[in-house]
């Protein structure tokens, strides 16, 4: 996996993360070059606002539950207001939440 995306990242072609667990995965195993380390293990990585993202540039993602740790890690993504605008359009138009929910793509 880290050498397809590897070889994407170096063609300067689009990397869609699908899901903030892969978020975390990804962030917590990039290099100082900007590229995707092969990894296997825990990690403890905690993404809030402000994030420099180094390998997630764009994000297909849940609504996830307010006030949560995803969330937040949505947030720092896709910045807090264009986020909270979301939420509140997807909450008046009746998008579902959570893991069985509606997603949105985040560029």
């Amino acid at each position: 996996t880290a050498e397809t995306i590897n070889k994407a990242l170096a063609a300067k072609k689009n990397v869609f993360v699908v899901g903030t667990s892969c978020v975390r995965a990804l962030e917590s195993s990039v290099t100082a070059e900007g590229f995707v380390k092969p990894y296997i293990g825990w990690t403890d990585k905690f993404i809030y606002p402000p994030y420099d993202f180094k390998i997630t540039k764009k994000l297909i993602t849940n609504f996830h539950a307010p006030e949560s740790t995803l969330l937040m890690l949505v947030s720092a993504f896709g910045g807090y207001d264009l986020i909270m605008k979301a939420y509140k359009k997807a909450v008046k138009e009746g998008y579902r939440f959570l893991s069985y929910g509606d997603a949105m793509l985040i560029l």
